[in-house]
């Protein structure tokens, strides 16, 4: 037994350093890899680009909508406050409602200058924000999907300006805007005119909403930039 069980030790002994020699280079290059990726993913965290801590309480138009009907401008303006607030805690959003209804309380036309300045001095806030959606290049089609009643969808195009106007002076602090092409569910054409209205807006037309929402809130929320 003795005499038969040298050559597989002796096998063992010429094996072994060879393992040991592969081994050693794979976890070196293992180790020069996590290296070079942590030092290529290596990121900072930056401040929004616009702070809006000195305004504190800001005043919230319900955005305007153009070329359509329905809920579309009530979803965008939700969800731009959300986003709003997410990226900038700690101040306050007045929702001012309805902007035809509040003109009428101000004793003005058009959200502008002379607005903001009426705004301002009736609900207290350094600031506001107006929106406005327009719709365009809406191709309606009906879909009919397994045993369901047939449905319209439509493929839009819908662009949001946003923008902050200082309430003493009526100048803009901010503005932006974003464009999105987007297929949407649960959309009726009433005189050529697209109206959105669903049960869930959310299913319907929410997709297009936090897209464009997200894009031209940016401003307001960290980011990330490589070191």
């Amino acid at each position: 037994m003795f005499i038969t069980a040298v050559p597989e030790l002796m096998g063992r002994a010429t094996r072994q350093p060879r393992n040991d020699g592969v081994r050693r280079l794979a976890l070196a290059l293992l180790a020069i890899g996590l290296l070079t990726v942590a030092g290529c993913s290596s990121k900072i965290l930056m401040p929004p680009r616009i702070d809006l801590a000195p305004q504190h309480r800001i005043g919230l138009v319900t955005f305007t909508i153009e070329n359509a009907k329905g809920s579309l401008n009530q979803l965008a303006t939700e969800r731009f406050m959300t986003h709003v607030l997410g990226g900038q805690p700690g101040i306050e959003v007045l929702e001012l409602g309805d902007a035809d209804k509040l003109l009428a309380e101000v004793g003005e036309s058009e959200l502008g200058l002379r607005a903001a300045q009426k705004i301002g001095e009736k609900y207290g806030t350094p600031a506001v924000f107006f929106g406005h959606l327009i719709v365009s290049d809406v191709k309606p089609r009906g879909v009919l999907r397994g045993l369901d009643l047939p449905r319209i969808e439509a493929n839009v195009t819908v662009e949001i300006r946003a923008r902050l106007l200082a309430t003493e002076s009526g100048g803009t602090l901010w503005s932006n805007s974003a464009r999105e092409t987007e297929t949407v569910g649960q959309v009726a054409m009433t005189g050529g005119v697209p109206y959105f209205s669903a049960e869930d807006p959310n299913d319907a037309y929410g997709r297009l909403v936090d897209d464009l929402v997200y894009a031209v809130t940016a401003d307001f929320r960290p980011y990330w930039v490589r070191k």
